[in-house]
């Protein structure tokens, strides 16, 4: 567990994870929950750095039924989703506190924007610069490096 860079907190058989507990890993989420020989095993939910969270009924650390919840309280749905497809374009920020008046519309789910730093890209949880190839958050401080990104984004 800690071998691996995370901390878990909870309880423990034989040295491994079991019963309830929370394991954060290096890169920050953290998941809470059931476990059993060392995995996630029941019912648990990870929490993300940006506030999206996933709950789960787990089997031997595979996801068998869940849900994602963006920081926003925007739920996805594999089947049916109809946020931003092309008959309802707003924002999740616009479809729960309504629509702006004309000339002053949102150009992103996050109202105020915020700046974007010339030449980089918004790209939902920081800014992408890719002339370092390197994602900070929003208060410029270091995420990640970038591997092949996709992602939908605009430059300033």
């Amino acid at each position: 567990m800690e071998a691996a860079g995370g901390r878990y907190r909870g309880d423990s058989v034989r040295g491994r994870m079991e019963g309830q507990g929370s394991y954060t890993l290096p890169t920050g989420t953290e998941y809470r929950g059931a476990l059993r020989d060392g995995m996630f095993d029941g019912e648990g939910e990870l929490l993300f750095p940006n506030g999206g969270r996933y709950r789960a009924v787990w089997h031997r650390g595979v996801p068998v039924q869940g849900k994602y919840t963006f920081a926003d309280g925007l739920e996805y749905k594999d089947k049916k989703w109809h946020y931003c497809d092309g008959y309802d374009r707003r924002f999740y920020t616009e479809i729960c506190s309504g629509l702006k008046p004309a000339g002053i519309s949102q150009l992103t789910n996050m109202d105020p924007p915020k700046k974007i730093p010339e030449g980089c890209y918004d790209c939902g949880d920081g800014f992408y610069n890719p002339e370092t190839r390197v994602i900070v958050d929003y208060k410029l401080r270091f995420l990640r490096n970038a591997g092949m990104i996709n992602f939908f984004c605009k430059v300033h």
